[in-house]
């Protein structure tokens, strides 16, 4: 893409090269005007968002006046409670309309907001409102998800009792029950129906702070990761009109939760920044059953779907008939998001929910990129789109690869760390607190290059593919192997929809592979399976890559946001089951046992035979 190209493309972002007395460059509230008042003036009736509940066909729209109305009356009473320009606040709310107002209610009197997602732990709670200072705590009364209530101002009760820089809880109802109203806590709807509707934005700096986001880090302590006003939102806003092809009037449905970047970048910013129409998805993808993402997109006339590769395997699982009983066929683009998909999920997302019709675009980044870094879109129109694949740089990135010696590896088909070598807009600007960490994470390994973690593979036709984690990386008998390469292969059996694959010492070769694998609920010859499993390991990679062990597991230990915590496996197999330390962000702490039990099993039967 030229540079004439790009610079005009850019121009018609529109807002961010306009110099009116009320929106100077950088010198006024730049999100929460180019999120909502400039489209308030051109065209207050636009939805901004529609808040998918968690009940089916109850969802509620709400325009760009009414979401300026909530954002303004909510930063007032934060105002009047003494948030100022440069406090923390805290935010412990599930997707909705009054989120993503605390969100921009924040940005609007220059108050830097944390949001935590709202299924951690009081303990995890605390800990990031403590390494915050959080002033304040912004929450439910209680939270709706799969049909269960979740007792949020319970865990933040149980939180802020260990917190002392929290002066405030603004509580607001999700649901009619009634909860404990203790010293701290503020009525929010009470207060925020007192208060006037308008609200002139703060001035602030293109690089002061916008919000933090809480990132786990390799030594267990979370990290917040800082990104500032000015270049996040101009990335955000970009990422999501180019790499996603957003056209105006277009229904943009990213499922992330807020509690996370995705939902950052993807829910919230970006599409607001577009004038867009975001979908808040409240509920789960299996909620009231496996159809619910598809009904939704039927019901909604959803044009971009934004998910992730592990919603997508779990869906797999059940089948292609909860799809194809809804109509899809607004669906205009598709997107992967939060780790390497595997060829069948892609094919079974290209196929059966797109109908073989729509782009899928499969997109690499991070918490610290601020937004998409490397993706099919954009790219000269009908360009080529290579299943399982991210490819192309977007406008600015210039990804590089990396041999163990430090040196650059120039030329296609290679492989090595991946790392960016020139900054960008979106970037994050440092840890809060602890800038050396910051250093140390990402510049110190290779001098003068953003290191990502990750090791990636330049195609012969230069495109790049992510190979997984650079601590997901085996040596077995001299040979490098990332683990998602083992598991991308073993994922293409039909009876699969998901592996997970570890390294272990291994007396002759090193390292061997130990398999984790999740078979389909109508699966039978289960030793047969793990045979044919070993079998295309083998032809797909090599003889040496095949797994010594295969575990059948019922399920494997995720996150709320879906990653697999392979460092619990690790511990497993490690005969360190009783001392995992911090397992806080499991999705469910009880999967942990189940594991444990099998692979016990799983152990005994091999001594015996």
């Amino acid at each position: 893409m030229t540079g004439k190209l790009l610079a005009k493309q850019i121009a018609n972002i529109g807002p961010f090269f306009v110099n009116t007395k009320q929106n100077l460059l950088f010198n006024a509230c730049f999100h929460t005007v180019n999120c909502l008042d400039q489209h308030v003036q051109q065209s207050p009736d636009r939805v901004a968002l529609i808040w998918e509940k968690d009940e089916p066909g109850t969802e509620v729209q709400i325009t760009y006046r009414e979401l300026l109305d909530m954002t303004c009356r909510l930063a007032n009473t934060l105002k009047k409670y003494g948030i100022q320009k440069g406090d923390r606040v805290a935010v412990y709310m599930p997707v909705s309309p009054l989120a993503v107002a605390a969100m921009l209610a924040c940005a609007r009197i220059g108050a830097v907001h944390t949001v935590v997602f709202a299924g951690f732990s009081a303990e995890a709670l605390a800990g990031r409102i403590n390494d915050s200072e959080c002033k304040a705590v912004i929450t439910y009364n209680q939270g709706i998800r799969g049909g269960r209530i979740i007792e949020l101002k319970k865990t933040v009760d149980e939180a802020v009792k260990n917190c002392p820089s929290v002066k405030h809880v603004f509580v607001a109802q999700r649901t009619d029950n009634t909860v404990h109203m203790g010293d701290l806590d503020i009525p929010l709807n009470e207060e925020m129906a007192r208060e006037a509707p308008v609200c002139a934005p703060e001035s602030m700096d293109s690089e002061d702070m916008l919000f933090m986001l809480y990132t786990s880090g390799s030594t267990g302590k979370p990290k917040g990761i800082v990104h500032t006003q000015a270049g996040y939102l101009l990335y955000a806003a970009l990422t999501h009109k180019y790499v996603f092809d957003y056209q105006q009037g277009d229904i943009f449905g990213c499922v992330a939760d807020i509690g996370w970047i995705t939902g950052h970048s993807y829910v919230v910013y970006g599409p607001l920044c577009n004038g867009a129409t975001s979908v808040l998805f409240e509920s789960t993808p299996t909620y009231p059953d496996p159809g619910r993402y598809w009904e939704t997109v039927q019901r909604l006339k959803i044009n971009q779907f934004y998910g992730a590769p592990t919603a997508i395997r779990l869906l797999l699982k059940y089948g292609d008939q909860w799809v194809k009983k809804y109509d899809r066929s607004s669906l205009k683009t598709l997107g992967s998001v939060g780790e390497p998909i595997n060829h069948e999920a892609w094919q079974w997302f290209h196929k059966v929910v797109g109908d073989s019709k729509c782009t899928l675009v499969d997109t690499w980044w991070q918490t610290e990129t601020g937004g998409i870094c490397i993706a099919p879109r954009p790219s000269e129109e009908g360009a080529e789109i290579i299943p399982a694949m991210a490819m192309r740089p977007f406008f600015g990135i210039v990804p590089v690869l990396i041999d163990e010696n430090g040196k650059v590896i120039e030329g296609n088909d290679v492989s090595g760390a991946l790392c960016i070598a020139e900054p960008w807009p979106g970037m994050a600007r440092t840890i809060y607190r602890d800038n050396q960490r910051f250093v140390d994470a990402y510049f110190k390994t290779y001098p003068g290059y953003y290191f990502t973690g990750d090791s990636a593979y330049r195609t012969k036709e230069g495109y790049y593919q992510i190979t997984g984690r650079m601590d997901d990386v085996i040596n077995v008998s001299g040979h490098r192997l990332g683990t998602a390469e083992i598991e991308d292969a073993m994922d293409e059996h039909p009876a699969v929809p998901e592996t997970a694959v570890i390294g272990y010492p291994h007396e002759i070769k090193g390292e061997g592979a130990f398999a984790f694998v999740v078979l389909k609920d109508d699966t039978v010859q289960t030793e047969h399976v793990k045979q044919e499993l070993k079998a295309i390991v083998a032809s797909k990679i090599a003889k040496y890559a095949v797994p010594d062990h295969v575990l059948v597991v019922k399920r494997l230990p995720k996150t709320r946001s879906g990653k697999i915590m392979r460092r619990l496996l690790k511990k497993i197999i490690a005969d360190e089951g009783s001392n995992l330390g911090d397992i806080t962000t499991l999705e469910d702490p009880s999967v942990i046992t189940e594991i444990l039990d099998a692979y016990q099993k799983y152990k005994s039967e091999q001594r015996t035979s």
